[in-house]
């Protein structure tokens, strides 16, 4: 007699049987090309893709370049409280606390993320401190991913690094939140070029898939239990002297 695994037929269902509703979801992508508006970003070729299955669910999605606004430098929210005569990011940060899902999009150069991912990465950085209406870190209840592309190797440390400061920061980051497109090694087609073979890459366009899925259904089982339970984990306890069954080393 064959064993049947315990999750053999579990949650299996057609994509035709698809009920649940995802229309209450905002998504944000942050396009950390170093190309503004309206030159071809390759990323952005990438991003469509995951954005039209999300679209095609009701999600809410908004794609912004931050290479096309005026971020200054530092880790405080507002850099002009800090002497920078210009900062944008506010006005970032505000889309950013709206969105249920953010995906962080990097091109990779010199085997690493961009500039301007590691800039915005320190801006979301800038904000952790702040609390949300339970007493927790304000990311919490929100989901993450990222999206790769590039010409040499570096997608998996490209995404290790952002999905890292993602959970850290406190976004919950479901299975397989990362897809990537690499050509490759050395000068050649990127993404978007006639014979790149980037849109019809079987590897890419799966992960992607798999991807916005995850972060819908993640986005989806987070908002209908209220956000993350928050006993354990609220600053302003854990400042008032709440311990939280951590042992009182006086005692130990």
């Amino acid at each position: 007699m064959r064993l049947k695994p315990v999750n053999e037929g579990a949650g299996r269902m057609a994509s035709s049987e698809m009920k649940t509703d995802f229309s209450d979801l905002a998504a944000l992508y942050l396009n950390c090309t170093l190309k503004p508006t309206p030159e071809l970003s390759h990323t952005e070729g990438l991003i469509d893709n995951s954005k039209a299955i999300m679209e095609s669910q009701g999600v809410s999605v908004e794609v912004l370049r931050p290479i096309d606004f005026k971020i200054a430098h530092g880790v405080y929210p507002d850099m002009t409280e800090q002497g920078w005569d210009h900062d944008d990011w506010p006005r970032i940060y505000e889309k950013v606390r709206a969105a249920n899902i953010l995906v962080i999009c990097s091109p990779i150069w010199l085997g690493d993320k961009s500039s301007v991912c590691t800039q915005t990465i320190e801006r979301l950085y800038s904000s952790s401190g702040d609390l949300n209406e339970d007493g927790q870190y304000a990311y919490y209840g929100r989901v993450g991913g990222c999206l790769i592309t590039g010409n040499e190797d570096g997608a998996k440390h490209c995404s290790m690094n952002i999905l890292y400061s993602l959970q850290h920061l406190g976004y919950v980051i479901p299975p397989q939140a990362d897809a990537a497109w690499l050509g490759d090694v050395g000068p050649g087609p990127s993404y978007l070029d006639p014979g790149s073979g980037g849109p019809e890459n079987d590897f890419t366009n799966r992960n992607t898939t798999f991807m916005a899925w995850n972060l819908m259904h993640m986005a989806r089982m987070i908002k209908d239990a209220g956000g993350i339970p928050s006993y354990g984990n609220q600053r302003r306890e854990w400042d008032a002297g709440a311990r939280f069954g951590h042992p009182n080393p006086e005692y130990s």
